[in-house]
């Protein structure tokens, strides 16, 4: 009997492995019908979308934005009072900046919206409802709702106006008064320390963008354009997703595929991309930095100081502004590992101009490049990084820096509506180094460096170090401020004037850079 079973066996196993049986059995998988969820316009594809909806917006300022579906939205001049949740508002002429110029947006649940004018005008002159949320607590908002989860704690925005309420959401027409403001943050305390409750986000439609997507629905992207692409495709009751290239099913590999076709409803190719660049940053030679303004001169100045905190082996994050300079200065006889929090490791320098892609863009939204071995992953993974204490040091700019290291950067109450970004993320992540650099004084003289903050608060007692055009300042837990370094030709009474509160001066100060 068994040595009948083996017969038989190998007689089925040499019917399977002849060509004709294997071709045979390739163009039945090939001919398989699938349920399609091929939309063959955006108009088509934004169908049932209407007044009052809540939509979640992929993309990083315009990089990886769904730009067919927001021009079709745009076109449906119906469809008005809309809350949109998205990192960025887009520029004034382009992406989310065309449903703001158009007036359909009654809500932006947003983290930074800095660039765009017209938004900080509609905002300011009471027209706009916004409801700011640091970068990291949105992009897990956002991956919490579409995993069914409906709060979390976190450390982020601990001891700022994010937990005791009250930043304004919207003010009255044509006042400085404040007619919504934000609600107080639930509290609790894990292992001797205080975290805030966050409720998980969902939406209505989830509009985002992938490089590649098949007939099911399945999703690639491409670099940086994941970041919050991601998330958000998980946490549309409908997800509409447009893409550069549609693939048949199959040619994408069961382990490259991001975000798996259960989660998408519709999908199209997009009728035409433009994917511009919101700042393109090119590399400078030695002798493009001569010519630089005064003012970036200075700012090189102090961030070729700050390059100097970098050690071999570290993972570092990078602000907006001054610091993501410091990527152009590191020591080339060390390694470092840089993170931007829109979802790339192993960030390089700025670009050539044959090295310029759309989908790389720090988190300024600047043109970047990516090392050998660098990754890159979405807006919630990054923010993952930060808060599971995986990087060793910030680098962020500063507005104001109080003597115990309390940190503002972010607002200008009722002049300059920026966001807070990732800042309040990055500062709150317990284990992780801040360095601060800016000018030690502001356009009209004033110091920056205070006994007290008179800014909203990005972070409390967070800031390790100081370094401005004039000197570097350590803050000592407890004590203040030390002195520590002077900038050529300042002096120690030359600081004292220029910083407006006491400190201790090192024995060893000296001028170093």
């Amino acid at each position: 009997m068994l040595a009948i079973k083996r017969q038989a066996m190998a007689s089925a196993t040499q019917i399977l492995l002849r060509p004709h049986f294997l071709a045979a059995l390739t163009t039945a998988a090939s001919a398989r019908a699938y349920h399609t969820k091929l939309c063959k316009s955006s108009d088509e594809a934004i169908k049932g979308i209407k007044s009052g909806d809540k939509l979640l917006i992929g993309g990083f300022g315009l990089c990886g934005i769904p730009e067919n579906l927001l021009k079709a939205i745009a076109r449906r001049k119906d469809i008005q009072q809309l809350t949109a949740v998205s990192n960025n508002a887009g520029t004034a002429d382009y992406g989310l900046g065309t449903l703001l110029q158009s007036r359909q947006i009654k809500r932006m649940m947003s983290s930074y919206v800095g660039e765009n004018k017209e938004f900080a005008r509609q905002y300011l002159g009471g027209e706009l409802e916004v409801e700011l949320i640091p970068q990291g607590t949105i992009a897990e908002r956002i991956r919490c709702g579409g995993a069914g989860i409906p709060g979390f704690y976190t450390l982020t925005g601990v001891g700022t106006q994010v937990e005791t309420g009250g930043i304004p959401i919207k003010y009255v027409k044509g006042s400085s008064n404040i007619e919504i403001a934000s609600e107080p943050r639930e509290s609790k305390i894990f292992n001797g320390r205080k975290y805030i409750m966050e409720e998980g986000i969902t939406g209505d439609y989830a509009l985002v963008k992938a490089w590649k997507g098949d007939e099911l629905g399945n999703l690639v992207f491409k670099y940086a354009a994941n970041n919050f692409n991601g998330p958000m495709a998980t946490a549309g009751k409908i997800t509409i997703a447009e893409v550069e290239e549609i693939v048949p099913v199959g040619e994408l590999k069961p382990d490259e595929i991001h975000i798996q076709g259960i989660h998408v409803h519709r999908i199209l190719k997009g009728e035409k991309y433009e994917k511009r660049i919101e700042k393109l940053t090119l590399r400078r030679s030695d002798s493009e930095e001569q010519q630089l303004s005064p003012a970036m001169k200075q700012r090189i100045h102090i961030i070729k100081r700050a390059a100097r905190e970098f050690k071999n082996g570290m993972y570092v994050n990078l602000g907006i502004g001054m610091p993501v300079l410091a990527s152009n200065y590191i020591d080339p006889g060390i390694t470092v590992h840089l993170q931007s929090e829109n979802g790339i490791l192993g960030m390089g320098p700025f670009p050539t101009a044959d090295e310029v892609d759309a989908d790389l863009v720090n988190a300024g939204k600047e043109s970047v490049t990516v090392l050998p071995g660098g990754t890159c992953f979405s807006s919630d993974v990054s923010f993952g990084m930060i808060r599971g204490n995986r990087l060793d040091m910030t680098i962020l700019g500063g507005m104001q820096v109080s003597q115990r290291g309390d940190l503002s950067n972010w607002v200008v109450p009722g002049k300059i509506i920026k966001g807070m970004g990732g800042a309040m993320d990055l500062v709150a992540a317990p284990n992780s180094r801040v360095v601060v650099t800016m000018t030690h004084n502001a356009k009209d003289g004033s110091p920056k460096i205070l006994k007290e903050n008179t800014l909203p608060l990005t972070g409390t007692k967070c800031v390790d170090r100081i370094i401005t055009d004039k000197c570097v300042f350590d803050v000592i837990p407890g004590k203040g401020l030390l002195l520590r370094e002077l900038s050529y030709g300042n002096t120690v009474e030359e600081i004292k004037a220029a910083t407006g509160c006491a400190f201790e001066i090192a024995s060893d100060v000296a001028e170093t850079y």
